[in-house]
């Protein structure tokens, strides 16, 4: 039984080179589906496409689904940057280029098919900032975007934790529109994955805050774990669930949620 329903699937995996983008389209790929990957770098791995995307540059995503065209069943937006880049291509990234290339797909999506982006416990405080999360969003194009951010940079700060919020409003926003349509839209919010992003979490935020985050599991995931809950989420088996923002680590949230985790002693080893 294709119980999660890839086989003959046509699927687009943006951030297809490594960690959890590189595991997904693999995981895809041993599923039966025709997988077209994106990246700023080439990946290695065996896929019906590969185009050289850089999601700073609009004019390259236009160029990519135009050359993959056809039916697009399910997208996955796995491509992001972490604190340690300017905060602007952060948001340039994780938010404007992930939209774009969300918006380009979407005229080649039909009902049944879906969407999951990857956010990150990162932005778990979306709710307290929707507001000034709505007004980003509310800028339709990527250059607007991208101005209204230059002039906000008191929120958008760094740039990935805002970026990570964003992408979870948006899902939520867009979500209640979509499923009008039959097409599903969720996200993830990975805990701390070992990827090579890893490295540059630990430098912007310290060990003992990345270690904090891995309560109460008491280690990080792999790729593959978190690509799996983006597989089940686009796939046949998750016909109902829309507009969620999945938490994917080992109980942090709960933690939080339930005073197990100590966000105050936490904040205070942050750099």
């Amino acid at each position: 039984m294709d119980f999660l329903g890839y086989k003959g699937k046509r699927v687009i995996v943006s951030g297809c080179f490594s960690g959890m983008g590189e595991a997904t389209a693999r995981i895809l790929v041993e599923q039966g589906a025709e997988v077209h990957g994106l990246d700023f770098k080439e990946t290695a791995l065996e896929l019906a496409s590969f185009t050289q995307v850089d999601l700073r540059d609009p004019a390259t995503i236009d160029a990519a689904v135009a050359k993959i065209g056809g039916k697009v069943d399910a997208l996955f937006n796995c491509a992001g940057l972490p604190q340690t880049a300017p905060a602007l291509d952060v948001m340039r990234v994780n938010f404007a280029g992930t939209r774009y290339v969300t918006e380009a797909v979407l005229p080649l999506m039909a009902e049944g098919s879906s969407i999951v982006s990857i956010s990150s416990n990162g932005g778990m405080g979306w709710s307290r900032r929707v507001p000034v999360i709505m007004e980003l969003i509310q800028q339709k194009g990527y250059d607007e975007a991208i101005q209204w951010c230059e002039a906000h940079m008191d929120e958008v700060k760094e740039g990935y934790a805002f970026s990570k919020e964003v992408i979870i409003v948006w899902t939520m926003l867009n979500a209640a529109h979509l499923i009008k349509k039959g097409i599903r839209m969720n996200c993830t919010m990975p805990g701390p994955t070992e990827t090579p992003m890893m490295s540059h979490f630990k430098q912007a935020s310290g060990e003992k805050v990345i270690d904090a985050a891995m309560q109460p599991i008491g280690r990080p995931s792999t790729p593959k774990e978190q690509a799996t809950a983006l597989v089940f989420l686009n796939s046949d088996a998750a016909s109902y669930i829309n507009g969620v923002a999945l938490p994917v680590d080992g109980g942090f949230i709960g933690g939080v949620a339930t005073g197990q985790v100590d966000l105050t002693a936490m904040m205070a080893n942050a750099k």
